[in-house]
C-alpha cells in the first residue's frame, strides 16, 4: 500500500496549506481531490489510495482554515472562499503541473470546489475537470427539506454566532463544520443570491470564458442540491464542453448515495462507476 507524502505549500506570504502526495510508477495521470466546504481530506484519503491503486498520482489538500492547513486557533484564520480559490487551489495545481512531466491533471472538484474552478487564476494547466454534487448554493432553489433550515441558517444564526465566535462553530452545532469567518461569511453572501458566487462577484464573462471539458456528476437523492441548482451553476461555464451524468440509488442497487456518498468507504464498490469510468473517459479526450 503506497503511503502519502505529507506537503506543506505556502500559497502567500502568511498562509500554508497541508497536501498529500500518492505516487505511482508510470501513472496514467495525475488527480487533484479537491474538497467540499469544511471537509477535511481526511474525508477523502480511502478514494485517494483507492485512485493510486488504479495507476494515478493522486493529491489531495485542505483549505486555509480546514482540516490539517489550521495552525493557530481558527478565530484568528483570515481567510475567504475566495481565498481558498485565487491562493491555495492555485498554488495546487502550480505543484500538481510541476511535478506531472507533462501528465494529464484532472480536477476532481466535490462540491464548493467545482463552484469555484472558475476564479482559479491557473485553472488553464487543468485538463480536465470532474464535479461531483457541484451545483449552486441558492438557498430558495436547494431541496425542500434544506429551505427552511437554510433560510434559519444565514439569517438568523450566523448573523450573531459569527461576531459571537469569532468562527463558524459548526462542529458543535452539527451543521457543515467549522469554518473561518471570512469564508463563512461570504459563502452566506452568495447563497442569498440567485445566481450564486457568479452574480454576487459578477464574474459571468470570467465562468464564460472557461474551455476545460467538465464531466459533471449529479447524485438523484442529494439531500442539498436539486437538479435546478446543478444545471444553473454548470451553464455559467458556457464555452466548456460538458458531459453530465445522473447516478441513482436505483440503477446502482442501494437505498442511498446522497451529497457525500459517492466519496464514502461504505460505497467503494460502487468507485469504478461514479469515479473510474469518468477519469478514463476524460484521459482519452485530453491524448
Amino acid at each position: 500500500m503506497e503511503t502519502p507524502k505529507r506537503i506543506q505549500l505556502q500559497t502567500s506570504a502568511k498562509r500554508t496549506i497541508v497536501a498529500y502526495c500518492w505516487n505511482t510508477p508510470s501513472p496514467k495521470g495525475v488527480v487533484i481531490m479537491a474538497p467540499a466546504m469544511a471537509v477535511p481530506q481526511a474525508f477523502y484519503q480511502p478514494l485517494c489510495q483507492w485512485l493510486n491503486e488504479q495507476g494515478y498520482r493522486v493529491i489531495s489538500f485542505d483549505y486555509f482554515g480546514i482540516g490539517a492547513s489550521v495552525d493557530q486557533p481558527l478565530k484568528q484564520i483570515k481567510t475567504t472562499v475566495m481565498d481558498w480559490a485565487m491562493l491555495d487551489a492555485k498554488a495546487v495545481i502550480d505543484y500538481a503541473y510541476r511535478e506531472a512531466n507533462g501528465l494529464p491533471l484532472v480536477w476532481l472538484a466535490h462540491s464548493i470546489s467545482g463552484q469555484i474552478f472558475g476564479l482559479i487564476p491557473n485553472h488553464t494547466l487543468i485538463d480536465h475537470v470532474i464535479t461531483v454534487a457541484t451545483g449552486t448554493g441558492y438557498w430558495r432553489h436547494t431541496t425542500p427539506s434544506l429551505k427552511f433550515k437554510s433560510a434559519f441558517l444565514w439569517f438568523f444564526v450566523t448573523p450573531w454566532l459569527i461576531p459571537l465566535a469569532g468562527y463558524f462553530p459548526g462542529r458543535k452545532l452539527g451543521i457543515i463544520g467549522d469554518v473561518p469567518a471570512g469564508a463563512m461569511q461570504q459563502w452566506r453572501r452568495w447563497c442569498l443570491h440567485p445566481h450564486y458566487l457568479v452574480g454576487v462577484e459578477q464574474r459571468y464573462e470570467q465562468y464564460a470564458q472557461v474551455t476545460t471539458p467538465i464531466t459533471a456528476i449529479r447524485l438523484s437523492d442529494d439531500e442539498m442540491l436539486t437538479e435546478r441548482n446543478v444545471t444553473i451553476m454548470h451553464d455559467f461555464y458556457q464555452q466548456a464542453p460538458q458531459r453530465r451524468i445522473l447516478f441513482t440509488p436505483h440503477q446502482l442497487g442501494i437505498t442511498q448515495i446522497g451529497h457525500f456518498g459517492a466519496f464514502k468507504k461504505s460505497h467503494a464498490a460502487f468507485w469504478p462507476q461514479f469515479f473510474a469510468e469518468p477519469l478514463a473517459a476524460a484521459l482519452q479526450h485530453t491524448e
